[in-house]
């Protein structure tokens, strides 16, 4: 990263950073950028490559519709109701 970068993101970004604060974003990104090469360091040609760090696999269960209550079931509990629906008083005038 260098300050012409560091420029060009603070317009995409609509911000404005002081002289002092450029400093030390372009420290913390060579930081990060030494951090990333001492990474790039390590042999890893011989590590299988993966998604996820974790072994993951999905269960799906079936799709199978059941019909778990019946109407009258469900009626049971409403306060009151009429020709099978649910009656709610008014909210709207």
């Amino acid at each position: 990263m260098n300050k012409e970068s560091l420029i060009q993101l603070e317009k995409l970004n609509k911000i404005l950073l002081s002289e002092e604060e450029r400093e030390e974003m372009l420290c913390f990104f060579e930081k990060q950028s030494e951090n990333v090469s001492g990474l790039d360091a390590i042999p890893t040609q011989d590590v299988e490559r993966m998604v996820h760090v974790m072994p993951m696999t999905n269960v799906i269960r079936d799709d199978v519709a059941i019909k778990q209550f019946t109407r009258d079931q469900l009626q049971e509990d409403a306060p009151e109701s009429y020709d099978g629906y649910w009656q709610v008083p008014r909210l709207v005038e």
